[in-house]
This record gives structure tokens, sequence and C-alpha cells, in this order.
């Protein structure tokens, strides 16, 4: 009997979880489809209205640092497409190298900026470090570094 109303509840859950709400409200965040370009594979895909990234620098060095030290340097970009840029998410090549990127569309021409903090606690010698963008340009990925020589402090 426990397991008929068991089943039971799971099935209205189920139908409840399910229940699709197609109305849009304000302040919503960007749909991903936006994002999940089918010609983002191919790296020949050209379209005239689609944004693009146009990177001040794509690898920063940040010289030598002392093990424990934080680096914060920003990667400055130019939207150069003819589409609203969106960058639905960045992420770090490791746990140690965080990026914040910015959330509202970048317009045409429009300047934006991502900030990479990379923490060299643990870390000793050359590091290199990469971020890669996930937004709506062709293609969709795009990678930017930071690198640098962690020194080990002298006691």
């Amino acid at each position: 009997m426990k397991t008929k109303f068991l089943f039971l509840g799971l099935a209205v859950a189920t139908l409840f979880a399910c229940n699709s709400n197609t109305e849009s409200t304000e302040g919503e965040n960007v749909d991903t489809d936006i994002v999940n370009n089918p010609n983002s594979a191919s790296t020949d895909a050209t379209d005239a209205n689609a944004p693009a990234f146009e990177f001040v620098e794509e690898v920063i060095d940040f010289g030598e640092i002392s093990q424990g030290e934080k680096v914060k340097k920003r990667f400055r970009f130019k939207n150069t497409g003819n589409s609203d840029l969106i960058i639905s998410d960045a992420k770090g090549s490791c746990g140690c190298t965080v990026p914040l990127w910015p959330r509202q569309p970048i317009r045409p021409g429009q300047e934006g900026e991502i900030e990479v903090v990379f923490d060299s606690n643990g870390k000793q010698g050359r590091q290199h470090k990469t971020v890669t963008l996930i937004s709506n340009t062709i293609p969709n990925t795009k990678v930017i570094a930071i690198k640098g020589n962690v020194l080990i402090p002298t006691k």
C-alpha cells in the first residue's frame, strides 16, 4: 500500500514539475538559444550580423610574483560585430583562476572587460592559465590566458 502512495505522489510531483509556463516576465535571464549557435562548430561559418570579440590582449603576462599572492588582470575587448554580444559563461582552467564577466549584452562598437583573478597559493614556477568564454559569436568559444612565474619565498 505504501508503494502505491509513493508511486502516486511521484507521479503527481512529476506532473507539477513539468508544467511549462511560456509567459515571459521582465528581468528574466537571456534565453540560451541565442548562445547555442549551431554554426559555431565550423570555423568557416560567417554571419555578417554576428557579434565578434576584438581583444586588446588575449594573453597577459603578470611577470614574477611570490607564492601565495593573488594577481588581478583585466582583458579589455570591443564588440566589432553587428549585433549584441552576449557572454553566457566563462570558465577558468583550474580553481585558482576565477573570471568575472559582463552579464549584460555588449552592443556593437561598445567595449567591455573580463577580470581574471589568479591565486598563486600552492603554485610554483611558470604558470599558464586559461579562461574559456562561451558567447553568441562564431565560433561560440574564445580562449584568453594569463601567464607568469610564481617564486617560492626564501625563509
